[in-house]
């Protein structure tokens, strides 16, 4: 699982090298194209979890990209690991100046060591630039499968940046009274 997570962030971060079109048309200030890791925490009715994800983004035409992560977590006080990758497509369309409207659409599987869940998950919001040093994002999604009732959930996200090129990037995924939290750098290019 982690040779597949690291063989498509490899990709993403190849895309410019490939001669691929890396330049969205997005809002000033806002990048497709981005690579990052750090530490998640689930915090759920029942025991807690904490782990470690990476994730990126890729422009692969104006307004689209391709996104993908994967996270590793233990469940408290056991030996039970839940991992999670996704991995989808994005359309970005610029509503103003410093902001875009997002949507996207992935194919999502849980790993629990003892059985799998596999699904896909839809969602829209917007993404903004309020300064040039600080973007945030909020969308409003949904997650269904076979394997999995579906259920409504929303994601807020900011990124502080200290470059072009490095930020602190953070993210909370909430739904039913349940929460995920995300910290960690990102490197955009």
């Amino acid at each position: 699982m982690m040779k597949k997570s690291l063989l498509a962030l490899s990709l993403l971060a190849a895309l410019p090298v490939l001669g691929l079109s890396t330049t969205a048309s997005a809002a000033e200030g806002v990048s497709y194209n981005y690579v990052e890791g750090g530490y998640v925490a689930s915090k759920i009715s029942g025991p807690d979890a904490d782990g470690w994800a990476i994730g990126g983004s890729g422009a692969i035409a104006p307004n689209f990209h391709v996104f993908g992560n994967y996270s590793s977590q233990t469940v408290d006080n056991t030996n039970f690991d839940i991992d999670n990758w996704r991995l989808g497509l994005g359309y970005n369309h610029e509503i103003g100046p410093k902001t875009d409207l997002l949507t996207r659409v992935a194919y999502e599987r849980y790993e629990t060591g003892v059985q799998n869940f596999n699904g896909y998950s839809i969602e829209a919001g917007v993404r903004s630039g309020f300064t040039p040093n600080w973007e945030g994002y909020a969308l409003a999604g949904y997650e269904d499968g076979s394997d999995f009732d579906g259920d409504f959930y929303g994601r807020i996200g900011t990124q502080v940046k200290f470059n072009p090129n490095w930020s602190a990037s953070g993210e909370v995924k909430f739904a039913d009274g349940d929460a995920q939290y995300f910290v960690g750098p990102r490197y955009t290019f």
